[in-house]
């Protein structure tokens, strides 16, 4: 893992890396089959999971990632490179998913 923006934050950004590490492993892992329920159900049992591991995550990284997160922030502003970003999401704002382009090979 690398180390965060700064010195001084690299601690928190270690133990967040691990913590989510480990949650999204088991993110990936699927708590249930559900390929053979119908349509409706798949989709109520997608979000439940889903919702489920927000709330896992809240409980077991959601402290460390404000920790790290707060850290970075304030590293940021130390070295003026706040004003840098709002600038820049200003001018070139996120205000729709780029297109998606077709493989024509197919």
């Amino acid at each position: 893992m690398a180390d965060s923006l700064s010195p001084e934050c690299t601690p928190l950004k270690k133990e967040y890396d691990s913590c989510f590490n480990a949650w999204f492993e088991g993110y990936l892992e699927p708590a249930v089959s559900i390929s053979q329920l119908p349509a409706q159900q798949q989709r109520q049992t997608r979000e439940e999971y889903s919702r489920k591991k927000a709330e896992e995550f809240q409980r077991k990284c959601g402290k460390l990632w404000e920790a790290y997160r707060g850290c970075v922030q304030k590293a940021l502003k130390g070295k003026g490179l706040d004003k840098m970003l709002e600038q820049s999401r200003e001018e070139n704002a996120f205000n729709s998913m780029p297109p998606v382009i077709q493989d024509k090979a197919k």
